[in-house]
């Protein structure tokens, strides 16, 4: 995981309309970016669907959501309009920006190992600083643990 306190990689990726949003057009917000495997999978959805429910405490901890994955932007579009999701998704087909964050790597599933998405969650402060993370995150509780750790960050 990238160290708490350090600078945020820079980055510009498709959203679901592909249209490139980029990390600095965020400076003087807060920041939740997350980064899952796969769209339209049980933890996947149930991860998405939970941050749209608190979509609005989010907004109104002055906080935008992001959620990347390696699917495509038609992927993410379909995912969206399925699920009725609120939260911006970023496709990175390429896994730049998964590696730049140290979200695709080597996992072991029943014995296998192979690389992929290893699900993870930045708190990413105003300045573009890292203020908090999470590595391999369980997906029932998370959006919770999210919220109240950036409540907790942003009174000291």
């Amino acid at each position: 995981m990238l160290e708490i306190g350090t600078d945020a990689p820079s980055f510009c990726l498709p959203n679901s309309d592909e249209v490139d949003v980029c990390l600095n057009e965020f400076s003087g917000n807060w920041i939740v970016l997350y980064f899952y495997p796969k769209d339209n999978t049980p933890g996947c959805t149930t991860e998405a669907c939970d941050f749209t429910n608190e979509f609005k405490e989010f907004l109104e901890l002055g906080a935008t959501i992001i959620g990347i994955s390696p699917d495509s932007p038609a992927k993410h579009r379909d995912f969206i309009e399925k699920h009725n999701l609120k939260i911006a998704l970023l496709s990175d087909e390429k896994r730049e920006v998964l590696n730049l964050y140290k979200a695709w790597g080597l996992k072991k599933n029943f014995g296998k190992e192979y690389e992929g998405v290893i699900r993870s969650t930045y708190i990413i402060s105003p300045d573009r600083k890292i203020a908090h993370s999470w590595k391999n995150v369980r997906v029932k509780g998370h959006v919770e643990i999210v919220k109240k750790r950036l409540e907790k960050i942003q009174n000291g």
